[in-house]
């Protein structure tokens, strides 16, 4: 039995997960205090209709409950149990923009907490153990659902205790470094499309900014050993058996030479056979 537990932070988009999960066949079930988790694992096996695909969700709403989810788990595998877990969350002047609109309570402001900002402190501090030992972290800022939905399908519609999805993503260092990123590029070496005027409001993913950016002499030789490096890193990750790498691409803005370095980079990792996503997490960010 696939056995997929999902947590993390109130806002950041577990509903639309799970959403996603069940669009691909997974059995869903939400809000399980943790102390049931393997009583629910031992039931999904041992029902009489095959449940191969198990997803459940597991978050602070269980309150001072989860502080048994680390005993919880070590139950799981004592009895030979296996799963995966995946820890969503999001900026949080994301999640209260997402509350403010929604005028929804988080579930942990009462007493003890006056606001939602302090409920939101107390909920990270809650569920850290999750996030520590999650097999994948998914950042929802700045996904649609659409794109949210497209990740959870490279996760888990393959065996991805065989493969390694590579997430290859754009980003602005103006904005800020993304937390998700397991090696970080900076490109910002290369010349600057930004100042010429034609090419100042166009995008990484438009030719003429490509044609720019490549046509540079410095760009060949940073591609060069770029694609060299991530050739040799790519065999030793899947040695050691990770299942998720996100190789982030930065420029200053996240609209020109790092959107068009992480789209060479993906279309490198897609001919050689790798199983990747791409993502531009700032391309837009400037016309807003």
């Amino acid at each position: 039995m696939e056995l997929v537990i999902v947590t993390g932070l109130s806002g950041s988009g577990k509903s639309k997960v799970v959403d996603a999960l069940e669009d691909i066949g997974f059995f869903c079930v939400d809000n399980i205090p943790p102390k049931l988790i393997l009583k629910f694992a031992e039931l999904c096996s041992q029902s009489a209709q095959a449940m191969d695909r198990v997803a459940i969700v597991v978050d602070a709403r269980s309150r001072e409950m989860f502080s048994t989810f680390s005993e919880s788990l070590a139950e799981l595998t004592a009895r030979g149990y296996t799963y995966k877990i995946l820890y969503i969350e999001a900026e949080d002047s994301v999640i209260l923009k997402r509350y403010k609109e929604t005028r929804r309570r988080h579930p942990l402001l009462d007493g003890e907490c006056d606001s939602t900002e302090e409920a939101l402190k107390s909920e990270r501090e809650l569920l850290r153990f999750a996030r520590e030992n999650a097999d994948y972290i998914l950042d929802t800022s700045l996904s649609s659902t659409a794109q949210l939905k497209e990740k959870i399908a490279d996760l888990f519609l393959s065996d991805t205790s065989q493969k390694l999805l590579v997430s290859v993503m754009s980003f602005g260092f103006k904005y800020g470094l993304p937390a998700e990123a397991d090696l970080v590029f900076d490109v910002r070496c290369l010349p600057n499309p930004f100042y010429i005027a034609e090419l100042r409001d166009r995008t990484g993913l438009e030719k003429s900014v490509r044609d720019y950016v490549f046509q540079q002499p410095q760009t060949g030789g940073l591609v060069t050993r770029l694609l060299d490096l991530i050739d040799y890193l790519l065999p030793l990750y899947r040695e050691e058996g990770k299942t998720q790498l996100t190789i982030a691409v930065g420029c200053t803005g996240g609209q020109h030479r790092s959107v068009a370095l992480a789209e060479h980079l993906y279309r490198h990792l897609e001919g050689a056979g790798a199983r990747g996503i791409c993502t531009h997490r700032d391309i837009h960010r400037r016309q807003q």
